[in-house]
């Protein structure tokens, strides 16, 4: 398998930082394929308006719903679909999320398991997540945003298991701050992560975009 994607997330403690188009000027060039933020942080029209310069740059794009009722999912997809995003991560999947995203042509990547708060906690048996994402994939969704080391319990074998599991792509999201969470992601071949409040943490040491190149340049080298 090719090395996990890095989705670059502009957003720090689950919410857009206020100054994400700022952030997204210094690293535009940067060497990750993929940024995105959340639904809360910046008004409508600056969300578009950012949207609009990611996908100038060539990049793919991403808005993840940290929203957990079928209406406030339901919104976040118009969100998503206003902005002209490629892919709704978040939310607990429902029917008519999966609908509208479909009609939009927007990817669906739903969480699994019980998740709370904000920033988001995730709770459940890995077995009863497993499952229920089998069942989500014969309903039609895309994939899934796991929220793999927000689990309150073993975050590694959660994510081991799920990926192996689970046929379908799955974005280990949240709290990937260190080197040796990298090394585990390498090891475990999901198809993507996040890291947002990391860089923001000065996590992997440097401006935003050093920190950027240094984790696509990490995560594509093989283990010895």
């Amino acid at each position: 398998m090719s090395a996990p994607e890095l989705i670059v997330m502009l957003t720090l403690d689950d919410r857009t930082v206020k100054n994400a188009p700022a952030v997204f000027e210094q690293c535009k060039h940067s060497k990750a394929k993929y940024f995105g933020f959340k639904e809360e942080g910046l008004p409508l029209s600056q969300m578009i308006r950012l949207y609009n310069s990611i996908k100038a740059c060539g990049k793919s794009t991403v808005l993840e719903v940290v929203a957990y009722s079928e209406y406030e999912g339901l919104a976040g997809a118009k969100i998503a679909a206003e902005c002209g995003c490629d892919i709704l991560m978040g939310t607990m999947y429902h029917d008519s999320i999966r609908d509208y995203c479909k009609e939009k042509g927007i990817k669906y990547m739903p969480y699994v398991g019980n998740v709370i708060e904000r920033p988001s906690v995730l709770e459940g048996n890995i077995d009863d997540m497993i499952a229920e994402a089998k069942d989500c994939l014969e309903k039609g969704v895309d994939g899934f945003d796991l929220l793999g080391y927000r689990y309150t319990e073993d975050a590694r074998e959660l994510i081991e298991r799920f990926v192996k599991e689970v046929d379908a792509p799955v974005c280990v999201a949240g709290s990937v701050d260190s080197y040796e969470r990298l090394d585990e992601l390498k090891d475990i071949e999901p198809w993507s992560f996040t890291i947002g409040s990391a860089f923001f943490h000065n996590c992997f040491d440097g401006t935003i975009s050093e920190q950027i190149d240094k984790v696509c340049d990490y995560v594509d080298t093989k283990s010895e």
